[in-house]
């Protein structure tokens, strides 16, 4: 199903609205008032989670299929390079230097 272009664009404006409205529900809703602790924490973790899914399907994804490729090597150097806690820089450059490598075999 293709969409056409003012239906791109009105999705685009449509999803945008909702985001709006999704977050000034929070605040229109608690009114002031303070969480509970244990919704403050479960919270907090949905971000590095919602992340990681992004990151492993962008890495293993290519159209509908999974697949492992130079990409998902290059990033899997990158991230053994920032477990042992090297320059976030390095790793860029050493994961592209990896991926580019392993594209030209």
């Amino acid at each position: 199903m293709a969409l056409t272009y003012t239906q791109v664009w009105v999705l685009i404006v449509g999803l945008a609205a909702l985001t709006v409205l999704i977050k000034a529900a929070g605040p229109v809703v608690l009114g002031g008032r303070q969480l509970p602790p244990w919704f403050s924490r479960v919270t907090m973790l949905m971000a590095p989670a919602l992340l990681s899914a992004l990151v492993v399907t962008s890495v293993l994804a290519a159209g509908r299929s999974w697949s492992v490729g130079a990409h998902t090597v290059g990033v899997g150097v990158a991230v053994v390079m920032l477990w042992r806690r090297c320059s976030l820089v390095l790793c860029v450059v050493v994961a592209v230097a990896v991926t580019a490598g392993l594209r030209a075999i």
